[in-house]
């Protein structure tokens, strides 16, 4: 007996050797993917823009101004989301001065962390560690996963936070003091895009633990650690109630909550199924493999893992298609339960395939796959010719991206013609590298060549104008970058309050295009400068 229980201790020790070196390998892949060339891009609109304003406000002011605890933007107060984040990216300021990477490095630090984390929630619902390792290896190569995760914006650090409490409520099941982590983690969301997410994802995990474990909601663990996470949460808010009163409740939890599930928020509407739209642009070539993953899901409801896959996909997609206001990356947290589904699906293929020494039934893999990622295939492979041959100026970093995922994509349908399972990890590693080349690109953030560059603008505008001023542009739509780099409120404006504040204001500053410039024929203008299209002009 003795011999036996020591055998059984190594070989639970050996298990988590390897499970710890699989998290730190895919935690140095994560951190690889989400952090090179980080600062390389200027920032964009809108997210990125605004939560940079705030964060520099918190760093510029002192402590005891509490701007840290009531956050300000462009003077004025800032009642959109709590400041989690702003603040994490206020010490990168103070370490790193300020510029992209310090913007950015917060929440692609926290989205790397999110990759283990979903490998560790795969081991605790999966009996083997290969549909956990392939969840983990999906998630980290899925592109909106990555883009987003790098930007500084606030939903990389709310996968992670999520991670948490979700693998907080599985761990719990095995050792109950880990409920603690299930209200950290609650607490640590509310904190970062507020209670309405928290509750919509919180109301999640209990229904996962109502289905498969429910006498985990009699735990008092369990409610001390929702009492604990929600302590600070319920301090934070107070203190904004009793700070700002009324103005809170209408700027907080009805204008940026609860009106957006009813009203179409600064006109970002969208049809139902608009997130479903998002995932067929951006799902290659894992939405492959997701129609029969959630068909193995649905045969596989008696497992802890389809449960959570279930309640946590629908529920989530449900809740963010009937909402008025639809924006890309509030699809966000759908995309860890995505990767459960196709790792699950994955590690069947893999055990379907022809393996060497090993006698099984043959069962060949879909055609259907094949012919699609042979389709993938051709098409990266005529974009890549594309830009090879006719794009001038020639753009070498997208034929190399797109020459990679050809390749990837062709080497992985003969491979699935012969039945070989290899192709799954063909398909991670190329996908991988072919993300890796898009983040060493200029392209990355491609956002940035649906208008004018902000630097060179911004530049000319704090050469200009005086500190804390305010600028009209004749351009249509507000641009947070260009503000942030200017250190300037530059707010757009019609023709006819152009001319209206022209005549009305001792001195004032227009960025004008020459259209409207022309139109105008402001008196006693002095031009200050030209660039990007746009002219810098002052009244006399």
């Amino acid at each position: 007996m003795s011999i036996l229980n020591v055998s059984g201790r190594q070989l639970r020790q050996n298990q988590d050797q390897a499970d710890w070196l699989l998290a730190a390998v895919l935690l140095a892949a994560a951190l690889l993917l989400f952090t090179i060339n980080l600062g390389g891009l200027p920032l964009r609109d809108w997210d990125e823009g605004t939560v940079a304003q705030v964060a520099r406000a918190i760093w510029r002011s002192p402590s005891h101004s509490l701007t840290w605890l009531f956050p300000t933007l462009g003077g004025e107060p800032y009642l959109n989301k709590p400041p989690l984040m702003h603040n994490l990216m206020a010490i990168a300021y103070r370490l790193g001065g300020v510029n992209e990477l310090t913007s950015r490095l917060p929440g692609a630090w926290l989205t790397a962390v999110s990759v283990p984390l979903l490998y560790w929630v795969g081991r605790e619902l999966f009996p083997t560690r290969l549909p956990a390792l392939l969840a983990a290896a999906v998630y980290l190569t899925w592109l909106p996963v990555v883009r987003h995760g790098r930007l500084a914006m606030l939903d990389g650090a709310v996968l992670c936070f999520w991670l948490l409490l979700v693998w907080s409520v599985l761990r719990s099941r095995r050792d109950r003091r880990f409920a603690l982590g299930i209200g950290i983690g609650f607490g640590l969301i509310c904190l970062t895009k507020g209670v309405m997410l928290g509750l919509l994802l919180g109301a999640i995990a209990l229904g996962f633990l109502a289905w498969d474990t429910p006498r985990l909601l009699r735990l008092p663990y369990l409610w001390l650690g929702v009492a604990i996470g929600s302590f600070p949460v319920a301090v934070w808010y107070g203190a904004q109630l009793e700070h700002y009163g009324a103005d809170f409740l209408g700027g907080n939890l009805v204008d940026q909550s609860w009106q957006r599930v009813w009203t179409s928020v600064e006109n970002n509407g969208g049809a139902p199924w608009y997130y479903l739209l998002e995932l067929l642009k951006y799902g290659v070539p894992w939405l492959l493999f997701l129609p029969a993953g959630f068909y193995f899901m649905r045969d596989s409801l008696l497992l802890s893992w389809a449960k959570l896959a279930l309640i946590w996909s629908s529920v989530y997609l449900v809740a963010i298609s009937v909402m008025a206001t639809k924006l890309p990356w509030y699809i966000m947290p759908l995309y860890p339960a995505l990767a459960l589904v196709v790792g699950a699906q994955l590690s069947d293929l893999w055990k379907q395939g022809k393996h060497s020494g090993i006698r099984q039934q043959r069962q060949d893999y879909a055609p259907g796959w094949i012919a699609a990622i042979a389709f993938l295939a051709c098409l990266a492979g005529a974009g890549c010719a594309y830009f090879w041959g006719w794009s001038q100026p020639r753009d070498l970093s997208l034929v190399s991206i797109l020459g990679t995922f050809s390749v990837t994509m062709a080497l992985a349908a003969m491979l699935m013609r012969r039945q070989n399972p290899q192709f799954i990890s063909l398909l991670i590693w190329g996908t991988y590298l072919s993300l890796l080349l898009l983040m060493l690109s200029p392209h990355w953030v491609w956002e940035l060549a649906e208008a004018y560059p902000v630097k060179p603008v911004a530049s000319l505008v704090r050469q200009y104008t005086p500190p804390g001023e305010t600028i009209y542009t004749s351009y249509r739509d507000r641009r947070p970058s260009l503000d942030f780099y200017s250190d300037r409120r530059i707010l757009p404006a019609s023709v006819k309050r152009l001319q209206r504040l022209w005549n009305s204001e001792p001195q004032i500053y227009f960025l004008l295009d020459s259209d409207r410039l022309e139109v105008l024929d402001l008196p006693g203008q002095k031009i200050l400068g030209k660039i990007e299209g746009l002219t810098l002009v002052r009244s006399e």
